[in-house]
């Protein structure tokens, strides 16, 4: 068995007022990982899975709206072209700077919380079954403390989870079928596909790369990554990632006050993506609450994921204020509490007991130091392409960078890089038809990876 365990890999998928930025690296080490000559992965979501032959047949129709999705969801499609490339070149040393997967491992102080909690789930005293479905109670009310201190969200506005991307899900099922969505163009690809599942949208338009019933918002350098709303046709539900995946911009304090009055006049809900919050280095607010009014139109989803390292272990929130109503004057909370206590038994109380150490003094020092670290890599990624004559976008406030490549289709550049360089990239028409000419390179890596990836584009492109 530990042959088979070494030779899995897991198909990763991408996607808050203590977010303030430390540069303290001193406790920080580049891993002393050597790169290995051949990886071999299992990727769970497959783009086109083979159709056996049976003679038998069901007489269940498919759901007509997982037929309108477009071949696989974009990062099980990216490691599916990297595992080929490794069949084909088994002895190179393949460097992945695509999928924003955490590297780095996760701070003792939270490591640690979760090793006692486990082990206390083997003792009578100890053990816990079941929990809260909204999670437990002292680590709501530290998310609320820590990360909406005076900006109105209370304990019981805060729904643990297992994770952003989850939660964007159940969101689309509490919405509903009937809404109309707008989304940013380019976007982390989980808001357009979640709601083409749900059947919110028509047919892919083939010509224009687009959902037909989608509301594309243009995010691109001339208009400073953030869309003229003048030209935004009116939408049920706005979906707003600040800091944004893949283009790496914050949105600041001014845009996020237009967005709002904007959701206001048009009887809106923002859902606002913060899961990038504790990368902002600038003023750019870190929670959509920070702006005035905000409650009455906007929630927001957030993760520890890309904070502390927690892809794998699996730890979120929503935050859904009181005030966020609908039509008829009935909370959106209530209805999302229906729909979790429905849906999901609960993060894992091992995760919780790992976010409770995450808020702690100690835990948000640490998360900052790993923050800083990536961060540190962002900068000699974007010194790199700069150095190439590159226009480079991002990077300052996110752990992506945005890299034109004019006339070029993404798919295209990313093959060449691939080919090439055997790195590992994501192209940019992969998070909507606004990315197209675009490559997102991410900052998740080892250090020594992430030099050795940037002597390679230096040799391809000097």
């Amino acid at each position: 068995m530990s042959a088979i365990h070494q030779n899995l890999s897991t198909a990763i998928s991408s996607s808050a007022s203590t977010f303030l930025g430390y540069n303290n690296l001193k406790n920080i080490k580049s891993s002393n990982v050597s790169l290995p000559g051949r990886i071999s992965g299992v990727v769970k979501c497959v783009s086109s899975p083979s159709v056996e032959k049976t003679a038998y047949k069901t007489k269940v129709s498919r759901n007509e709206n997982l037929a309108k999705l477009q071949a696989g969801y974009l990062f099980p499609e990216i490691a599916r072209r990297r595992n080929a490339h490794m069949l084909k070149y088994p002895d190179a040393q393949v460097i992945s700077l695509g999928i924003g997967d955490t590297t780095e491992p996760i701070p003792e102080v939270i490591t640690s919380a979760m090793s006692m909690r486990s082990y206390a789930l083997s003792t009578v005293d100890g053990y816990s079954g079941y929990g809260a479905e909204q999670g437990e109670k002292q680590l709501r009310a530290a998310i609320a403390s820590t990360y909406y201190a005076d900006l109105g969200i209370e304990e019981d506005d805060i729904f643990v989870s297992d994770g952003a991307k989850s939660d964007i899900s159940r969101l689309q099922v509490l919405f509903g079928s009937n809404v109309t969505m707008a989304v940013q163009d380019p976007s982390y690809p989980a808001y357009v596909d979640s709601s083409v599942i749900l059947g919110q949208t028509g047919q892919f338009q083939k010509e224009v790369e687009k959902y037909g019933n989608i509301e594309y918002m243009r995010c691109t350098p001339e208009n400073g990554f953030f869309p003229d709303l003048s030209t935004v046709r009116r939408t049920d539900i706005i979906f707003f990632c600040s800091p944004n995946n893949p283009t790496g911009y914050a949105a600041s304090r001014e845009q996020l006050t237009k967005l709002v009055q904007f959701a206001k006049e048009n009887g809106s809900i923002i859902v606002y993506d913060s899961a990038y919050a504790m990368y902002v280095s600038d003023d750019s607010p870190r929670s959509i609450f920070e702006i005035p009014g905000a409650k009455e139109v906007a929630l927001e989803v957030s993760s520890f994921s890309k904070y502390a390292g927690f892809t794998g272990v699996r730890l979120g929130w929503t935050a859904i204020p009181k005030e966020l109503v609908y039509s008829d004057g009935f909370p959106v909370a209530k209805d999302f509490n229906r729909i979790v206590c429905t849906c999901f038994n609960g993060a894992s109380n091992i995760a919780q007991a790992g976010g409770l150490a995450c808020v702690s003094d100690e835990g948000i020092k640490a998360m900052h130091e790993v923050v800083g670290f990536y961060k540190e890599n962002t900068a000699i990624i974007v010194d790199t392409f700069n150095s190439l004559g590159f226009k480079v976008y991002g990077g300052k406030n996110a752990p992506y960078v945005w890299v034109h490549f004019p006339g070029q289709s993404s798919w295209d550049v990313f093959s060449e890089i691939l080919e090439k360089t055997h790195v590992v990239t994501t192209p940019g028409s992969g998070f909507g038809p606004g990315g197209e000419g675009f490559i997102r390179v991410s900052a998740f890596g080892h250090r020594e990876n992430v030099l050795e990836a940037c002597r390679r584009f230096k040799q391809l492109y000097k």
